[in-house]
């Protein structure tokens, strides 16, 4: 049985729809969640499905410059989905690292040792760095310190945490005071105030200011996902509701932040746990989004008998199937017939997904994909290729 078991593994996602069970009661109610995460797809795949949703440092990113305006044209990220359908589910595909387990971020937070490469100590960050924005600003190190993941960011000198680290660190009083003191530096950084020990959160009395340099500044917006992250890793979930709910609100109905608006509504929201959560935030943001007809996370639309088109959540164009005379001929059109274009918006690059999940294809099918992305274009049905660069 033990052989049998281990020969299945987790089926990652391949829509945008499988990995948000946001809507998956589609009601409007507010019932009780369910006390564990929201549920997910199980089977066995390849190891080809298991890569990393990860891109290379230096792509573009939605979160970095997509505008709220071109939102009625744009149509949701599966690689941010999945990035954050992975997080909520712990990694469900995490291999345990070969390497002894050093609990370096909780040493970190003990103050025993100092960040790497900077050589700085927790303390001195909390004590000296509160109110010097430009530090906060233009030090691109720390983050990975002050909020790690289970996943590798851009410091690669940074740690990955580990379970048997998150148990020790959520037991450990010290570090979790500290964590707590990082989370409020960061938040005065941002214009925002820790009201109590709930989470809660309001208005600095620097907020202008500092909610116009949030506006310019954007690469914060991927800082505030792994922030947002980090909260639930190490035992503080219920910080983040507030938070995504102060930013919904600041950037839909106040336009202090309408630079976050598509951040908010594709990242912060997800990385909330509770689907019973995040329909609150979504029907929140629903109701003051504009143009109300560009609001797309909302329930997906009924699907009728027949099928055969996407949905607003798929990750691609269909290919056309082929005509009569060349099924007649066992010939198949180009691209297969089933399979998916994805387009690269950044790079003019090509992929082709086939039957078998994979990827494959660049710059050297442009030409035999011609016909269909022509045809794709015409239709309005492009849609973006975007991978998550983690901070």
């Amino acid at each position: 049985m033990g052989n049998l078991l281990g020969s299945w593994r987790f089926k990652e996602p391949s829509t945008v729809e499988e990995c948000d069970s946001t809507w998956g009661s589609d009601s409007e109610g507010d019932e009780p969640a369910a006390a564990g995460d929201d549920s997910g797809v199980s089977g066995s795949v390849s190891p080809a499905d298991s890569e990393r949703a990860a891109g290379e440092p230096g792509e573009r990113s939605p979160q970095l410059t997509d505008s709220p305006d071109s939102v009625p044209k744009m149509k949701r990220s599966f690689y941010a989905a999945r990035d954050l359908y992975k997080y909520r589910h712990s990694y469900p595909n995490y291999r345990k690292s070969r390497q002894p387990n050093e609990y370096r971020n909780l040493r970190f937070y003990l103050n025993k040792i100092p960040l790497v490469p900077d050589g700085i100590y927790i303390e001195e960050i909390l004590t000296k760095w509160r109110g010097d924005y430009d530090k906060l600003e233009h030090n691109h190190t720390y983050i990975q310190w002050l909020f790690p993941l289970r996943e590798q960011g851009l410091n690669f000198y940074a740690h990955e945490l580990t379970q048997e680290e998150i148990k020790e660190f959520q037991s450990t009083r010290e570090a979790k005071r500290r964590f707590l003191a990082a989370y409020s530096l960061m938040l005065d950084f941002y214009g925002i105030k820790l009201l109590d020990k709930s989470g809660n959160v309001a208005r600095a009395p620097n907020w202008k200011e500092r909610f116009q340099h949030l506006n310019e500044s954007q690469h914060n917006y991927l800082r505030i996902t792994r922030i947002l992250k980090s909260l639930g890793e190490l035992g503080y979930e219920a910080f983040k509701a507030p938070l995504v709910h102060l930013f919904l609100e600041e950037s839909l109905s106040h336009n202090t932040l309408p630079s976050m608006q598509h951040s908010v509504l594709e990242y912060f929201v997800y990385t909330i746990r509770l689907p019973a959560t995040r329909r609150r935030l979504l029907r929140y943001a629903r109701k003051h989004y504009r143009p109300p007809h560009g609001f797309m996370w909302g329930p997906p639309p009924k699907k009728r008998g027949g099928g055969g088109s996407t949905g607003a959540g798929s990750s691609g164009i269909r290919a056309p199937a082929p005509t009569p005379e060349q099924q007649r001929r066992g010939e198949e059109m180009s691209p297969s017939a089933g399979s998916r274009i994805i387009v690269s918006s950044h790079d003019a690059v090509v992929y082709q997904e086939g039957a078998g999940g994979g990827l494959k294809g660049g710059p050297s099918n442009m030409a035999g994909l011609e016909g269909a992305l022509m045809m794709a274009g015409a239709r309005g049905e492009r849609n973006e290729y975007n991978d998550i660069v983690p901070l």
